[in-house]
């Protein structure tokens, strides 16, 4: 058994909750595997940090269904208890012919086109002569299941998730503004769709003895069981800024919160009654699912060495996207654009995840040396992938939220402007041009999560990408340059598609054997 973390919002306290049952399982020694839904990067690194075992995503908007169950059991074969955090509201997910993402943008998911700025200022250019494109799943078949025709629960939502791994949910419930309403939420939540188990409710943010005591009157006559009662506490924050929370690497006392954190999941819970629900007595192997790996080392890949971008300015990468470099043979070598003067001595290839390079631009081009590196690597046909954060570095300037410029590596001949304006949600992109990653008609799903602009049109875009939405007008995003870079805003996990990364390894061994 495992448990999801869900509730009925967005910041009803779905993360101080998991990360309270996190941090007291790890206290008392046990082996905790978590995930997170959807495809957030801020709370992975939070579940990691208390956990020291990478966070994994289930998101089959971006992967499958399949990978979803296999991912699933592969990381909790070897744990004492699973955790899994929602994202949104417990039924917030992915609806319609295309699936406009449902909600609003509070936990990095929505679906709305949100592009400030024009969609030149986004790394790309309006693309009016293709009218056709909700079509283009014709030039090659979109990984895409069949929507469900029934609504509930909606496809890539918490629900959905608890439901396709048959594990039952923790229904945090923010207490805060009511009282015997509690009783309408929880019934409403359980009863919406009944192939979803409401194992429990947490009561959040209550106020006084007098306050719970209501709140346990009009929750009684539905015999829901409370499993948790969390108090006010204004000592438990974690601080947070324009793309959600501040990343685990530049809070210095996180360590003392999550004492606290631990302390209040060892007080605050019945855990003669959630343990139970947690731990993974029977865990489900591959095999009874019907399900394998699906990727073996590919020798010819083996000695190849991909310089992985990893500091505070970049570190916005899906565990399972670096796995597979490496499960497909080769080492990854993390460097920081920060703080090393150089790159890793003899790479055949560079990674830039996405990140804070906006709040760490003076720091970054200080680094002469180390951009002068990245110019030349990139100049010389080193394959590289370079992901919102990371295609900002690679152009001309950044430009920050002061209206400072700051020098960046100068490959992109652009300059990456913050704004105010958040540009948010998944992207249904088909490739039009052949890069590192994808073969021109490759249709691939993606995320975007940014509040920069690029401010010139790509003269190569990589892609002609929509929203979710039916109605939603094509644009060119992305900066290619033949033979070795694919640079974008568009995030992809690699999880369901190991062509992708064996693509951009071949790419490096192609031009090793070039060089050599």
């Amino acid at each position: 058994m495992a448990l999801t973390i869900a509730a009925e919002r967005s910041s009803a306290g779905k993360t101080t909750v998991t990360l309270a049952i996190l941090a007291y399982l790890s206290r008392r020694g046990a082996t905790v595997q978590s995930f997170k839904v959807g495809p957030d990067y801020i709370d992975p690194m939070f579940h990691q940090y208390v956990t020291k075992r990478p966070c994994r995503n289930l998101d089959p908007v971006l992967t499958s269904p399949e990978y979803v169950k296999r991912c699933f059991a592969l990381h909790t074969q070897s744990a004492d208890y699973a955790v899994v955090e929602g994202v949104m509201g417990l039924f917030d997910g992915v609806e319609g012919r295309w699936g406009g993402v449902g909600g609003g943008g509070g936990e990095g998911r929505g679906g709305g086109e949100g592009r400030g700025g024009g969609r030149g200022g986004e790394g790309g250019r309006l693309l009016p002569t293709l009218p056709t494109l909700p079509t283009l799943p014709t030039l090659q078949k979109s990984p895409r299941p069949p929507v469900s025709p029934s609504p509930y629960p909606p496809f890539a939502s918490t629900a959905w998730v608890a439901k396709t791994l048959e594990i039952p949910v923790l229904l945090v419930i923010d207490c805060s503004k009511l009282s015997g309403s509690v009783a309408a939420i929880a019934h409403g939540y359980r009863s919406l769709d009944p192939t979803i188990t409401i194992a429990g409710v947490v009561l959040n943010r209550v106020g006084s003895d007098r306050h719970l005591q209501l709140l346990q009157d009009a929750l009684e006559p539905l015999n829901i069981p409370i499993l948790g009662i969390l108090r006010r506490d204004a000592t438990i924050t974690i601080g947070d800024r324009h793309l959600g929370l501040i990343p685990t690497g530049e809070i210095p006392d996180l360590d003392q919160t999550l004492d606290k954190l631990a302390q209040i999941g060892y007080e605050s819970f019945d855990w003669e009654q959630l343990d139970p629900l947690l731990g993974l007595r029977n865990p489900v192997s591959l095999e009874n699912l019907g399900l394998s790996r699906e990727i073996s080392v590919e020798t010819r890949f083996l000695g190849l060495r991909i310089a992985v971008a990893r500091d505070l300015a970049f570190n916005f990468y899906y565990q399972d996207n670096l796995d597979t470099l490496e499960e497909l043979g080769a080492e990854i070598i993390y460097w920081s654009p920060i703080n090393d003067p150089e790159l890793p001595p003899n790479i055949h290839g560079m990674y830039f995840g996405g990140g804070f390079p906006e709040v760490f631009a003076r720091q970054l081009s200080s680094n002469t040396t180390a951009r002068a590196a990245v110019y030349s690597a990139i100049s010389a046909g080193i394959p590289t992938i370079a992901e919102c954060g990371g295609l900002m570095y690679l152009c001309q300037s950044l430009i920050d939220f002061d209206g400072l410029s700051w020098p960046m590596v100068g490959v992109i001949n652009a300059n990456a402007v913050m704004g105010k304006r958040l540009t948010l949600g998944y992207r249904r992109a088909t490739a039009i041009v052949d890069s590192p990653l994808l073969t021109a008609g490759t249709t691939v799903w993606g995320h975007e999560f940014h509040r920069s602009t690029v401010d010139a049109e790509s003269s190569s875009p990589l892609f002609s990408a929509c929203s979710l939405s039916a109605q939603s007008e094509p644009f060119a995003e992305g900066w290619h340059q033949p033979g070795n870079l694919h640079a974008g805003y568009i995030h992809l996990h690699w999880g369901s598609r190991p062509e992708i990364p064996a693509r951009f390894l071949q790419f490096c061994l192609r031009n090793l054997r070039k060089g050599s």
